[in-house]
């Protein structure tokens, strides 16, 4: 994990700013604005030393944002003039800066390079402003697009992530279709997404920071994984709960999202979230079961007291059998 240097917490400051001015705005320039303070601040945090890869993936963030602020400041200017192309070039840029499919070839390669602090920061905190800016220009033409985008993400999310081997490639698969359900909440109600985005939030901290702890990057490296076999249980209980296996913590939103679907008869959208869930959730039983059976006894030891804070955050993933109520809670 980084150290709070003066740096990395003025970045980090900066970073949380752009996002609530981009949420908070009362114009398109002032989002845009947001945006950029956002992208600005993210760059330093992705390459904080000399490193070529680390490097490689701020250059590659940095074109990829701009190219969508570019696209997002030129569809703006022409509102005046136009209606509905305007906004079609806006949901686009925001796609584009939100990594969902067709626009999310450059999630995968650029997390590759990057800590594991920072995919968590990519995967959930700076998707917040452009799903927050997309919910602003919903309209007919608007939710069309968003159910084809939809759709693409869960497929690309689900099959694009079953010939990985490489843990952060993996879950940017995982981060694109979790983007699908998002998208799908987002159409039922604000609430739906917003609920859905914090409980996978969650989720991936409760199973990145024992994966950041070991410095497991490779589906090999979990055959090494140095805890014991109840812990590597709690950890990988995590990775269900990403997948939406009941009865665990991330099961509540998927069934939420799939409710709302079906009350507003969007029969062939669920079904296909439903089932792109279910591949995503093979290839989370893959490393599970890679960890689980094929663990070295060598590499055996003592738990630090840290590593078992770490642990225990994976606990949060049974709130549900804990609290059974949680269930029937309306959103």
């Amino acid at each position: 994990m980084l150290t709070m240097s003066p740096s990395l917490l003025m970045f980090s400051s900066t970073l949380v700013a752009g996002t609530v001015i981009s949420i908070s705005a009362s114009s398109w320039f002032m989002a845009w604005l947001g945006l950029e303070l956002n992208l600005l601040s993210f760059i330093p945090l992705i390459a904080p030393k000399h490193n070529t890869f680390s490097s490689e993936a701020a250059f590659k963030y940095f074109l990829i944002q701009a190219l969508g602020s570019a696209t997002l400041l030129a569809s703006v200017t022409t509102m005046l003039v136009f209606t509905s192309t305007p906004k079609i070039l806006i949901f686009c840029s925001l796609m584009l800066k939100m990594a969902a499919a067709p626009l999310h070839f450059w999630l995968p390669t650029i997390m590759q390079g990057m800590s594991w602090s920072n995919c968590i920061i990519l995967m959930t905190f700076q998707k917040i402003a452009p799903l927050v800016l997309t919910s602003y220009i919903l309209c007919d033409q608007i939710s069309l697009m968003l159910i084809a985008v939809s759709i693409l993400s869960a497929l690309m999310g689900g099959l694009g992530g079953l010939n990985q081997t490489l843990l952060r490639k993996l879950m940017a698969f995982s981060s694109i279709n979790h983007m699908a359900w998002m998208l799908a909440a987002m159409s039922s109600s604000t609430n739906l997404w917003v609920h859905y985005i914090f409980t996978y939030t969650v989720i991936s901290l409760s199973l990145i920071m024992p994966l950041s702890y070991n410095q497991i990057f490779h589906i090999k490296q979990l055959a090494n994984f140095s805890s014991s076999q109840f812990n590597k249980m709690l950890v990988f209980l995590s990775l269900f709960s990403l997948g939406g296996l009941p009865p665990f913590l991330g099961f509540l939103p998927k069934m939420m999202v799939i409710t709302s679907l079906i009350n507003q008869q969007f029969f062939v959208w669920s079904v296909i979230l439903t089932m792109t869930a279910l591949i995503s959730l093979f290839y989370y039983v893959r490393l599970a079961i890679t960890s689980i059976t094929l663990m070295s006894p060598k590499t055996s030891r003592e738990m630090k007291f840290s590593e078992q804070g770490l642990t225990k955050i994976s606990l949060i993933n049974f709130l549900p059998m804990l609290f059974p109520l949680m269930t029937f809670i309306p959103i």
